[in-house]
């Protein structure tokens, strides 16, 4: 008999929670004004906190997709350089700055500078992002270029047999410091490092 009571008044007990819910739930149809406060105040932290990190993580990305652009441009010089077994060089666009762009090409006139109407241009690429800057140190500095031969092989103007040795200098931003480095060793292989 006991536990018949305790059911009914469990089973009453149940049915007035629905009762109650059902007619809570015809009645609130949205979220209060505090509610709607503090997910805009949570939200509002996550954006302080995650909006500085997401900018470096552009950044990074900016750079590294500039570098690797400049050593497929190394690579495939070299590449047809050997199809070819001749000359083919890399170079900036303007014959000054690599921040303008590249080009790997056939040099007909020999000016270490891609000549759109003279030289076999084989690949060229557009300005590098905003920002970035790229120095060029290498044993003929005299002009910012890379030669490959036909051996594959890194070449200076000033002789056939010396390599062109060195290495690139990637920056970005304000800040002077290098922040990756693309160097060419003395057989022409590029390797990159990160210098952070």
């Amino acid at each position: 008999m006991l536990n018949k009571g305790r059911r009914e008044r469990f089973a009453a007990l149940c049915d007035a929670c629905r009762n109650l819910l059902s007619e809570r739930a015809g009645l609130q149809r949205g979220f209060s004004l505090i509610e709607l406060m503090v997910a805009l105040a949570v939200a509002a932290i996550l954006l302080t906190i995650g909006v500085p990190s997401f900018s470096a993580l552009i950044e990074s990305q900016r750079m590294t997709t500039t570098v690797n652009n400049l050593l497929a441009a190394v690579n495939l010089t070299r590449s047809e350089a050997l199809q070819r077994g001749a000359r083919v060089d890399l170079a900036p666009l303007d014959g000054a700055k690599w921040e303008n762009g590249w080009a790997v090409f056939v040099d007909a006139d020999d000016d270490q500078k891609p000549d759109f109407k003279m030289d076999e241009i084989i690949y060229s690429s557009g300005e590098v992002e905003k920002g970035i800057t790229i120095e060029s140190k290498f044993t003929d500095s005299a002009k910012p270029y890379i030669a490959y031969v036909g051996t594959g092989r890194t070449r200076t103007n000033a002789s056939s047999q010396q390599a062109q040795v060195g290495s690139f200098h990637f920056r970005q931003g304000d800040d002077d410091t290098v922040k990756k480095k693309l160097t060419l060793n003395f057989i022409g292989r590029p390797y990159v490092k990160n210098v952070e």
